[in-house]
């Protein structure tokens, strides 16, 4: 009787290894999801159309895109975190996945336990600029000027708690100095505001500060990578302006529900990866002032796993009230 119940229990655990080899060899058989936490038109959904497009031609499958922005980007996390685990749901998100932890009071899903990393796909750089009205012309300057007239300076922000947001006030932590926010609702009012000197500092995506640079509209003070940046390179780190160590990037990454097959999660990262190598992708992602990477599904995994903590670390310091 015992053996009978064994060999039973055996031939289930065989069947369904075999099922689920098969189901990975078989994958994709339908087309694939990508879900991006942000509207169309944006930077993000940007980077998921030119790479979609482009693995979509190798998979030999439809890859589309579905835009769901609300609650910060949880809304598309949460699609995803309920999605089933066969790899026909990708989340396409920001470095804002491994904040949302440390900022809201309570979330439907864990980031740590309901997905899985696949890959890093981009990396940018973040400009910090200035009005032209401001008696600054570097960061060390601004610094020097808010040491020596605490809170007569401010900056803008587009929302509590996102990178841009965490970038200034791990800069204003590192520098010791006391830089309120003004709060703008989107980059476009928010540059209208600098230009027009309404605010006298911020920290802004490349890919939108760096036309009011470039067009000497706003001052650029430095970008906040450790390495200068491919789009700006006469353009100094913070780092080079006596804050070492400062290296503060946004990025974009895929990950998928918690028990998709590794082989699935393998060939996803794959097929990514084959798409940022292609010249055409490269070319598309440079105009978007994007930085292809690629990485691992174990190297994604740690960094973001450093990222939550770093962020949880920068939240706290920062004193960023929790978000409901």
């Amino acid at each position: 009787m015992k053996r009978t119940c064994f060999a039973i229990l055996l031939a289930g655990v065989v069947a369904a290894f075999t099922s689920g080899n098969a189901e990975a060899q078989a994958y994709p058989n339908q087309p694939v999801r990508i879900v991006v936490p942000f509207a169309a038109g944006g930077a993000v959904d940007s980077v998921a159309r030119i790479i979609g497009q482009k693995m979509s031609e190798s998979l030999g499958q439809s890859v589309v895109i579905e835009n769901k922005p609300g609650a910060g980007g949880n809304l598309a996390s949460d699609t995803v975190a309920r999605a089933a685990p066969d790899g026909y749901t990708v989340l396409l998100t920001t470095n804002g996945q491994a904040i949302s932890p440390s900022l809201y009071r309570s979330l439907p899903f864990d980031v740590m336990k309901d997905f899985i990393p696949v890959t890093q796909l981009i990396e940018s750089p973040l400009l910090v600029v200035a009005s032209k009205s401001l008696p600054a012309n570097s960061l060390k300057e601004v610094i020097a000027l808010a040491k020596q007239k605490p809170g007569s300076l401010n900056y803008g922000s587009t929302g509590v708690g996102n990178p841009i947001h965490l970038s200034m006030e791990m800069l204003k932590s590192a520098t010791g100095v006391d830089i309120p926010a003004v709060p703008y609702r989107g980059d476009a009012p928010l540059n209208t505001a600098l230009i027009a000197g309404e605010v006298q500092l911020a920290v802004v995506p490349v890919a939108t500060g760096r036309v009011n640079v470039e067009n000497k509209l706003v001052k650029g003070l430095a970008v906040t990578t450790a390495q200068r940046a491919k789009a700006l390179p006469d353009l100094p780190t913070v780092a080079e302006q006596g804050v070492p160590g400062f290296d503060v990037a946004s990025w974009q990454g895929f990950f998928v529900p918690a028990n998709t097959p590794r082989e699935i999660v393998q060939r996803l990262y794959q097929e990514a990866k084959k798409a940022l190598d292609t010249p055409e992708v490269r070319e598309r992602l440079k105009t978007l002032v994007a930085e292809p990477i690629g990485s691992t599904p174990e190297d994604f995994a740690r960094k973001f796993k450093d990222d939550v903590a770093k962020y949880a670390r920068i939240v706290k310091e920062a004193g960023v009230p929790m978000q409901n």
